[in-house]
């Protein structure tokens, strides 16, 4: 069985700004070790027998993931260049092709390149069960067994008996509000969309021809005319352009028989937030998140990164201050979310 890592690196993550932002969005930074996003989530596979990686990403990024990658692996990624941003299923079809043209029957393992999962051996092994099932031809997500009553993640229901690890998927279900949030959590059928996905390269393709056929059309052909360029494979920009971008769970997940949920519950965290990072980071006896030199006194409850400089801060509960090269964030950690609005005001400002 040969199983190839296919890595999500087209997303901007400008809700941690002021570090993400630009041309380096967060899965290129090491916000949670000394790796970078991108690298643990390839690193979180270096125990299975896996084969190198193929990675989607943006013309903008692609030395960066060529570096970052390199840093980590021998095995050589095929890095393959969206001309422009059309949603997540288009970009996992164009990697498909690429899987198939090693091994018509690769196994792909999907997967956001700026998640946090603590549990790496569980992990592993949920993935080694997934492969086992889309082996038998089936479209495997993992769902992660929920902690509390989150009203910012979508939901998979699973249905039937457990079979070889394996649930049936019945449904997906958009971000609730709170009340419904809980019943799912009191229900036990639901767990957060991971995002995360387990199939055979060559059943993604025939199920996103039965239900997304143009898009299954284009993003073939924009495959087949791909140019070589360097290190890198650019998918053809006219074909690549014509499609109507869509994610995986519309274009294809939400309509397929075959989907199959693997539950998980391995410490998963999308770290969509400053808030998200301190709720995962080591906090010292005042409940403080502390990174680089910070001199916080009578300060408590709070997520405090330094860049170059020092930070000192006296008297303050409940905020995050991020310094980066040339921005600092400074916000109550309540209001943290309203951050993606700093960066869209920077954006208009150029």
């Amino acid at each position: 069985m040969t199983i190839i890592p296919v890595i999500l690196s087209g997303g901007a993550g400008t809700r941690l700004w002021p570090l993400s932002w630009g041309d380096h969005p967060k899965q290129f930074l090491p916000l949670v070790s000394n790796k970078t996003m991108i690298q643990e989530t390839l690193l979180r596979l270096s125990n299975l027998e896996i084969d190198a990686p193929i990675v989607s990403c943006g013309e903008g990024h692609r030395f960066l993931v060529a570096q970052q990658i390199g840093e980590i692996t021998d095995k050589k990624p095929t890095i393959l260049l969206e001309p422009m941003a059309k949603n997540t299923a288009p970009a996992i079809a164009a990697a498909c092709c690429a899987a198939m043209k090693r091994d018509k029957d690769a196994i792909v393992v999907v997967l956001p390149s700026d998640h946090v999962i603590a549990d790496v051996k569980t992990f592993q092994s949920a993935v080694m069960t997934a492969a086992k099932n889309a082996e038998k031809g089936a479209l495997v997500t993992f769902g992660i067994v929920p902690t509390f009553a989150a009203t910012g993640y979508g939901y998979v229901k699973a249905s039937g008996a457990e079979t070889d690890g394996a649930f049936t998927l019945e449904k997906f279900v958009e971000k609730p509000c709170l009340e419904k949030a809980q019943e799912y959590l009191a229900s036990g059928e639901y767990s957060w969309n991971s995002g995360m996905f387990v199939f055979k390269a060559a059943t993604f393709i025939e199920e996103l021809k039965v239900h997304s056929p143009e898009m299954a059309k284009l993003s073939i052909e924009s495959f087949e005319k791909a140019a070589a360029d360097s290190d890198f494979i650019r998918l053809d920009k006219d074909s690549f352009g014509q499609i109507k971008g869509d994610s995986i769970d519309y274009a294809v997940m939400e309509k397929t028989s075959k989907g199959k949920i693997v539950k998980l519950n391995a410490g998963w965290d999308d770290v969509g937030s400053w808030s998200a990072l301190y709720d995962i980071s080591e906090k010292d006896e005042n409940k403080n998140a502390v990174k680089g030199d910070v001199i916080a006194l009578d300060t408590v409850n709070s997520y405090i990164r330094g860049g170059k400089r020092t930070i000192a801060t006296i008297g303050l509960d409940n905020v995050v201050i991020v310094d980066a090269e040339d921005s600092l964030l400074i916000a109550r950690m309540d209001k943290i979310q309203d951050v993606k609005k700093v960066a869209e005001e920077m954006k208009k400002r150029g």
